[in-house]
């Protein structure tokens, strides 16, 4: 059996043809080590067989020898597999992708169906559906590390986590948030749901929004100008889309590693960003 193609890159829920057989991903754990499960599935006799293979390792599709070569996954909704076929000298090429890791948190317990209706009527508005059930799951979440999502300019780290159902604590508490980062900046359109580090975090409440409530992110540059509605409408135009959902939120949301940091740069006395302290006398 020869195939059509040598290599190919196969994105997550969509089966790629590869002639005589079709190869799809199923999962992948971003370990150490990096593992995935490929089912390959023949066009003609046959049933499909499922392979749990660790990245840089070998399945056979057919009389065919093929390698799970690399991997580029951006977050836990979003990647591509890369496969390649074996021949008999191959030299392997170091797989150079990207893995992203899951987020680390930790949630403070759980809610009741009391507790949810008693935070609804001090809010004065329904929790959108999804996030009521993460809500009740997990009364919140604080990061083990610090954690953003790649591209967006905020951190959500350990000191300021997601808020949850704490009148005891005021600070981590979702009733007293909106009182106090959102109701002086912000319509009751909004539900924040994190002070984070560069701004904040947030649902929309509109109607429209419901079903995919939709998750926002303030910067800290447009907690500016009148309290009140005019100011407010100002301010929302500032809003950046995150995510459809909570759950996509989550599902991009990774730790913070140094590979993720800007390079160092040396800033000399005079210029912006320099720091007074380092010029006094030791």
């Amino acid at each position: 059996m020869r195939s059509y193609t040598d290599v190919m890159s196969i994105r997550n829920n969509v089966p790629s043809d590869i002639g005589p057989a079709r190869l799809g991903v199923r999962w992948i754990d971003e370990g150490p080590p990096v593992r995935a499960e490929i089912n390959v599935m023949p066009w003609r006799d046959g049933e499909g067989d499922d392979y749990e293979v660790v990245l840089g390792e070998t399945f056979p599709v057919g009389d065919e020898t093929w390698r799970f070569a690399d991997v580029d996954m951006k977050n836990a909704d979003e990647w591509r597999v890369i496969v390649r076929r074996v021949d008999e000298n191959e030299v392997m090429t170091p797989p150079t992708g990207h893995v992203w890791k899951s987020a680390r948190l930790r949630p403070y317990g759980q809610l009741d169906e009391a507790q949810l209706r008693a935070v609804e009527a001090e809010l004065g508005t329904p929790l959108p559906p999804d996030y009521r059930g993460w809500l009740q799951r997990n009364n919140g979440a604080q990061p083990e590390v610090e954690h953003h999502v790649p591209g967006l300019p905020f951190a959500l780290i350990p000191e300021r986590p997601l808020f949850g159902v704490h009148p005891q604590y005021p600070p981590f508490d979702l009733v007293h948030a909106q009182r106090v980062h959102r109701d002086p900046w912000l319509s009751p359109d909004w539900l924040v749901i994190a002070n984070l580090s560069g701004g904040l975090l947030m649902l929309s409440l509109r109607p429209r929004d419901m079903a995919e409530e939709g998750v926002y992110f303030l910067p800290d540059t447009g907690l500016g100008g009148p309290i009140g509605p005019a100011g407010a409408a100002a301010r929302e135009r500032h809003l950046v889309p995150v995510a459809r959902t909570l759950g996509h939120f989550l599902g991009r949301l990774t730790p913070i590693g140094l590979s993720d940091l800007p390079p160092a740069q040396i800033i000399r006395p005079g210029e912006a960003g320099h720091s007074h302290h380092e010029d006094q006398p030791r």
